[in-house]
């Protein structure tokens, strides 16, 4: 690995990176130069990935308190997936999104899904269209490949073989024909060059048209993406994003708090029977290529009023068993074998690792500020000497803080860190159980 200061991070991302920390909102691309720790999470998330690649599936439930790291975890998650050949996709579920609902909130998360959709080619979103538009292009150059050109008579027969042969493939379940004819169609429009035709697929594959007249005026298709099947055309994709060239299809729901706060009953019950549903297609086999990842605090999860455990048949799935009363314990082994991944604390020396990181990017992008490796250990424990912050205190609370303090001296002309935060000796004195981390030197963080 290399040290930071061998490191270029391009100035847009930079300064994307220290905005979004400032405000406690974690920034959507460059999460890996700021990644610490979580090493047993990611690495059973990389199991998982090599499993959804021979074309299984799997469903996590990322689960901590708020600022604990979810969001965080998953932006370096996404990252690390499309570097490997997946497709992504994430959503924030909200009051206008949920997983089931029959006033649209399913299809607008499906809608945000593929909005979302990255790949290495297209890292920030919107990759639908360069996904078909370069499996048709592969496509045609594997045909020369065979000694077909393009100006032969065979060369349209065959292209058209090949394409066919896939969507052959796919057309099993729910909507397959539909999804096949579309992608059909739209290779036809993109032979043909024609944008109107093209931007109707488009349209289509992203759920938006209105009412199957629409679709079938415009596509000659009998259906359309909807609340009730938007799940169905998720599967599809991963199974068409597999025979494409893709590892597979990596879903990234957030936010799922949200359904926890439904005060419907009956509503809430309907979202998480779609979880349900999801869980036993993945572990079942039942959806090639597809993994799904939902992040919720632990009330989502744990509260049996409101929350997943208020679900008997998602309780009995989910609940730690006899030898699972430990999750932190099981997080420090390395091992995590069932689908509920609890966000730990970082540890203090990772806590300290994180703000020499920050100081860094901050000095890279607003230039030189005097702060000693003492004086940040000093911040740190400042921070974790307060009541409660041993189980409350969040890494977005304390960087957000040490982020305003390195603005402040930085700004001050002379003033020190401690003179900053610091209303007498005593506050920064480290707690007795603590181990200090010794002869740390901020410039040796890697990455």
């Amino acid at each position: 690995m290399n040290d930071m200061t061998s490191v270029r991070i391009p100035k847009r991302i930079l300064n994307s990176l220290l905005s979004s920390m400032a405000a406690g909102v974690v920034p959507r691309t460059g999460a890996r130069y700021i990644a610490i720790g979580r090493t047993a999470e990611i690495a059973a998330i990389c199991k998982d990935l090599e499993n959804v690649a021979e074309g299984g599936s799997a469903t996590r439930f990322l689960i901590g308190k708020y600022g604990c790291g979810k969001s965080f975890l998953i932006r370096l998650m996404q990252g690390y997936a499309v570097e490997k050949g997946f497709v992504c996709a994430d959503a924030d579920l909200s009051p206008e999104r949920r997983l089931s609902s029959t006033n649209g909130g399913g299809l607008a998360t499906y809608r945000e899904l593929i909005r979302n959709l990255s790949t290495k080619a297209s890292p920030d979103g919107g990759a639908l269209a360069q996904m078909i538009s370069k499996w048709l292009s592969d496509i045609q150059y594997a045909v020369t490949q065979t000694g077909v050109f393009p100006d032969s008579p065979k060369f349209e027969k065959e292209v058209s073989a090949q394409i066919y042969a896939v969507l052959r493939e796919i057309e099993t379940g729910v909507g397959a024909f539909d999804f096949a004819r579309v992608i059909e169609t739209y290779y036809h429009a993109w032979k043909d060059d024609d944008e109107h035709l093209q931007s109707d697929c488009l349209r289509w594959l992203r759920g938006e048209f209105g009412t199957k007249t629409q679709a079938r005026a415009a596509l000659s298709v009998s259906g359309i993406i909807n609340d009730e099947n938007w799940y169905d055309y998720i599967k599809l994709f991963a199974a068409f994003s597999r025979r494409i060239g893709y590892g597979g299809l990596v879903i990234f729901i957030d936010e799922c708090v949200n359904l926890y706060k439904i005060p419907n009953r009956v509503s809430r019950e309907n979202n998480y029977e779609k979880i349900l549903s999801i869980f036993n297609d993945t572990l079942q086999g039942k959806a090639e290529g597809l993994e799904i990842i939902f992040a919720g605090t632990p009330q989502f999860l744990e509260d049996t009023r409101r929350g997943l455990f208020s679900y008997e048949a998602l309780r009995s799935r989910l609940v730690d068993n006899m030898f699972g009363k430990d999750p932190a314990a099981i997080t420090a082994s390395g091992q995590m074998f069932g689908p509920i991944m609890r966000l730990a604390r970082l540890s203090d020396d990772e806590l300290l690792a994180l703000l020499a990181r920050v100081t860094v990017l901050f000095t890279r992008s607003y230039g030189e500020v005097d702060v000693t490796p003492e004086e940040m250990r000093d911040f740190l424990y400042f921070m974790l000497d307060r009541a409660g912050a041993d189980t409350m205190i969040t890494p977005r609370e304390i960087i957000r803080a040490y982020l305003t303090a390195l603005g402040i001296v930085m700004q001050s002309g002379g003033k020190r860190l401690p003179e900053i935060y610091r209303k007498n000796e005593s506050a920064v004195l480290p707690r007795e159980e603590a181990t200090k981390p010794t002869d740390f030197d901020p410039e040796t963080i890697e990455f």
